[in-house]
This record gives structure tokens, sequence and C-alpha cells, in this order.
């Protein structure tokens, strides 16, 4: 609770900026990396955080903030012996990077032996929005915060692949169902009941719909409302499409085992062709010229905070 005198002074919001607006960027040690082999991927590094701090700026948009702190802060995983904080952004690595931070906390030995299940539903590790002010507040100021993000319209082909074109007990149920009673005309009574068999079209009917029958998941939530990028300052940005080589370099940066790398598997469906740039173009044919531009601008800041080319 805020002090009777700022409830009066100042509103809730000026108040939490100084809490989850770290005035500087955690060091990293770099010792390792003059005249190395990481050279490249550290001088990358500063670019993107660069770029997205200079966009940031220019975007102003900490003005726009109408969101309590604990919000904030709640796709963010914490891991005390590295002292790192990792936003997760699904379908960009997410399930490998959990497995990492339970090897980094000692609750596994190796990221190879861990199933999705105990990554996804095991509760093993502990998120930011689990601590009490004190507890966020000095470890947004003094962990490593990194986070890692991906083409916009692959990861969001790559959720619905994923999601909607295999056998799932929660999605097809929960969204399925809704989405081909909304947007199916003349949906047949199994669709109806099992929710299985949604078509892509559909699906982006229901993401671009304000009045939308279900609300937005985590898969394909924006990660600007996600990781809040602009008023979190990430020491580490990494990208799926340079996933291992940015993965082992961070895993460096922070200190972790030298015999840890991150892990190459793909997490499920392995026989599956992963989601591509020709993958996303097969299916971005089934939306009309206006659907296609209106998913562009549903992911705009996504496409401009982290210098993705628009499609």
């Amino acid at each position: 609770r805020l002090p009777e005198q700022q409830k009066t002074s100042e509103s809730p919001l000026s108040w939490f900026r100084g809490v989850y607006l770290p005035p500087a960027l955690h060091p990293l040690n770099k010792t390792f990396v003059k005249g190395g082999e990481w050279q490249d991927i550290d001088s990358t590094q500063e670019k993107r955080r660069a770029f997205l701090q200079g966009f940031c700026r220019k975007h102003n948009s900490r003005k726009k903030l109408q969101t309590h702190l604990v919000h904030l802060v709640s796709r963010i995983y914490v891991e005390d012996r590295h002292k790192v904080l990792y936003c997760e952004v699904p379908k960009a690595g997410c399930s490998n990077w959990k497995r990492v931070l339970m090897v980094l906390s000692g609750l596994a030995a190796s990221a190879n032996n861990i199933s999705h299940d105990d990554v996804h539903y095991g509760k093993h590790l502990r998120k930011l929005d689990s601590y009490d002010l004190k507890g966020i507040y000095t470890r947004l100021n003094m962990y490593t915060k990194f986070i890692f993000v991906r083409d916009p319209m692959e990861r969001l082909v790559s959720a619905f692949r994923d999601k909607f074109e295999h056998p799932n007990s929660y999605y097809h149920p929960v969204f399925g169902k809704a989405i081909i009673k909304k947007y199916r005309h003349n949906a047949d009574e199994e669709a109806l009941k099992t929710g299985s068999g949604v078509k892509f079209k559909e699906f982006i009917q229901y993401l671009l719909d304000s009045h939308r029958p279900v609300g937005m998941d985590i898969h394909w939530e924006q990660v600007s409302k996600l990781c809040y990028p602009c008023l979190i300052n990430y020491d580490f940005i990494g990208k799926f499409e340079t996933l291992e080589e940015d993965a082992n370099f961070f895993l460096q940066l922070v200190g972790a085992p030298a015999n840890l790398k991150f892990p190459k598997f793909k997490d499920r469906h392995s026989s599956d062709e992963r989601t591509s740039t020709e993958v996303v173009r097969q299916y971005l044919k089934e939306l009309s010229k206006e659907e296609r531009q209106l998913t562009y601008d549903f992911y705009y800041l996504d496409y401009l905070m982290f210098n993705y080319t628009s499609p």
C-alpha cells in the first residue's frame, strides 16, 4: 500500500516508476569476448539493445503505462544462483530455456532428461511476481534480465500449428469450440462438439476480433504485452533465428557451467517441418490481403521493437 501522503501528492504509477525502471543495465562480464569467437555475436547484441532503447525513447511508451508492477513481471522466471531473470516468450525457445534454468538452479543434472510436462506443469521455477515488492525491486535492479524473441508471423504460425493441428485437450475444447462456433458457417455437430480442425483463416478472424469469444493466450500475445521491453531494461536480447549461438553466448556471460549447452532438440512434434519463412508463406496464402495487413498491424510494435522486416 502507498503511504497516505503519496496517495494525495502523486499517482501510484509515478511511485512504481522508480521500482521497475532500473536506471542502468546490469553490467555483464565480457572479459572472454575480446578477440575471441564471440566478438560478432557481442557486436550484434549491442546493436539490438541500442535499437530497442532508441525505439523506446522515440515512442516514449512509458507515458502509456496503465499496468500494475506485479502484472509487468508476471512472465519473468527467476534463477537465483546465477542471478538471472528470463521473460518467457512462447514459441521462441521457451521450453528449452526453462530446462536450462532448471539445470542452472540445481533442479536437474541435464536439460536433455526433462520432459515437456515437467517443464511447463512441474512448478519447479519461481516467477518474479511471487516475491514481495522488495524482492521484485531488488532482482530487477541486481539480476541479469534476458529475453528471446522471434519473427512475429513465424511465432504466430508456429503457435497455430502446435495448438490446433495436433490433438490438444485444452486448446481444442476451450479455443477451438468457440472459434468454430463464431466463425464457421454451417459447422457440423462433430466440429462444434470437439473444437478440432480449426482453420488458420478462422484462427486469424478470432485474433483480429475486438469482441473475440475467448480471451488472448500467451502463445500469440504480443511480446510488447508479455515482457514490456520499454519498461523493463533487458540486458540481453536473443533471437530465435540465431538461437543456439545467442543462447550459448549468454550462458558464458552469466558464468554457467562450461559443459552446459543450449539444447538443440525440438520440444514436441519433432517429425513436423519447422515453421520457416516458406511455411509461413503457405499459411498466409489462406488469408485475404486485408487480413494479412491487419495481422501485421496487430504485431506492429513487435516488428518495430526488435527490428524485424515486415512480411
